[in-house]
């Protein structure tokens, strides 16, 4: 059920994505919009660590919160990837689609950077940056909260 569950939830995330109207011009409230996304991203993150921690089957609900999140910060980004090209199109060395940024939010993200899309303004290298700090977040102290959680589950439940 929770394979299910987390397949489920990241479909509708990227059926949302690829439907979003995010062909509109960068403003105070694309930025608002952005930092929001980033805060329920966040705020999602910690509700599930305190799931975990509740769980009967702990590690299942860390892999099922890590099947989700990872996917929803991917789409963030590649959203905010998609209204820079669209706004600014000089922003990266190509324009991008959907596709495309969600193309390039992975490989910036798995810190393969191929070299083909490339930002090209301050402010689209300032978001790139962003982006890296944050995986590197994502991938470590998120990762060890998780598995602190199920740790601290299991020890509670054997204990």
């Amino acid at each position: 059920m929770s394979l299910i569950r987390s397949l489920v939830t990241t479909t509708l995330l990227v059926v949302v994505y690829y439907r979003a109207p995010l062909d509109r011009a960068i403003d105070l409230g694309t930025l608002v919009w952005f930092l929001i996304g980033l805060a329920a991203l966040a705020a999602a993150v910690v509700w599930q660590i305190r799931v975990i921690i509740r769980s009967d089957v702990p590690r299942l609900r860390a892999a099922e919160t890590a099947m989700i999140g990872l996917p929803a910060l991917l789409l963030l980004y590649s959203s905010v990837y998609t209204v820079m090209s669209t706004a600014v199109p000089a922003s990266f060395t190509q324009g991008m689609n959907r596709t495309d940024a969600l193309y390039f939010t992975t490989t910036v993200f798995a810190t393969v950077g191929f070299g083909d899309i490339t930002p090209v303004t301050q402010a689209a290298r300032i978001i790139v940056t962003i982006q890296m700090i944050t995986g590197l977040v994502a991938v470590g102290v998120v990762a060890k909260l998780l598995l602190g959680a199920v740790q601290r589950a299991t020890t509670s439940k054997d204990g």
